[in-house]
């Protein structure tokens, strides 16, 4: 693979992981178009080297939270797993169950697979996104934190994840979504929906690990420029949502999910 795509492709993948308009949905029309297939043998192991670039970003990016959760996880350990109302404890717990879910999306790999190469159905899945984030923004403002949102509603935001695992669907949209439908604070839906993708990110590289060393032959640089690039865009899009999420519109994402959405499906009929 050239370099230029490699790059090429860890932009498109750091930008669109979270921004709201489906990062393996763009991976996957970007390899369609490309032909990426001719360049390496393994584009599902390019993609998980992509997504641990994105992982770093959340890192950087959620550093003190990431470090408060894991004394908070000690603690918790050390008072023999009794919650006591505290927040960082009910955030764990909530976390656990969001990712479950996805269990049944790793018993579906192989369906999910073939989906990549359907730039049709890649299309009606960011026509659903857009469908999402329009009605996201009808909904409002809701309050709940750490604090005083319930388990139920984690795994609720949790079913959304799981339906992210279609290319198309945007996770961070899905998830930002999904909360805001439990009525999460707008600022706490984007923390618990960017934390969630850390043990959704590691699964699936653990998962895939067989996968990622045998890819090591189609050249290290590429896969770093790949890595390298991912990390760095993905933590610009962050902030850039941080900031976008104080002005309460989803809008300029679900229109720009529907144009490329309809676009994908006129390609893909003729």
């Amino acid at each position: 693979m050239p370099v230029w795509l490699a790059a090429l492709l860890g932009v498109v993948q750091g930008l669109t992981e979270f921004l709201p308009v489906s990062s393996s949905g763009h991976l996957a029309l970007f390899q369609n178009f490309f032909d990426i297939a001719q360049y390496t043998e393994n584009h599902i192991a390019f993609d998980i080297v992509l997504h641990m670039g994105t992982l770093v970003a959340v890192a950087v990016a959620f550093w003190p939270d990431i470090v408060d959760l894991v004394c908070d996880f000690f603690a918790w350990v050390r008072d023999g797993f009794k919650v006591k109302g505290i927040p960082g404890r009910r955030l764990i717990i909530m976390l656990i169950i969001a990712t479950a879910p996805l269990a049944v999306g790793a018993l579906l790999e192989d369906k999910i697979s073939e989906l990549f190469q359907s730039t049709l159905f890649i299309g009606c899945a960011l026509l659903f996104t857009a469908l999402l984030l329009t009605l996201a923004d009808k909904v409002g403002r809701g309050y709940k934190t750490a604090r005083d949102a319930s388990y139920k509603s984690a795994l609720a935001v949790g079913l959304m994840q799981l339906i992210a695992v279609v290319p198309g669907v945007s996770r961070s949209g899905s998830t930002i979504c999904g909360g805001l439908f439990a009525g999460f604070d707008r600022q706490f839906a984007v923390r618990f929906a960017f934390l969630l993708s850390i043990p959704a990110v590691v699964g699936a590289a653990v998962f895939q690990l067989p996968d990622i060393a045998s890819a090591a032959g189609d050249g290290l640089l590429v896969y770093g420029v790949g890595f390298v690039a991912a990390a760095v865009s993905g933590y610009l899009a962050i902030r850039l949502v941080r900031l976008l999420m104080k002005k309460n519109s989803f809008r300029v994402f679900a229109v720009y999910c529907a144009v490329v959405g309809v676009a994908s499906i006129v390609y893909s009929l003729i």
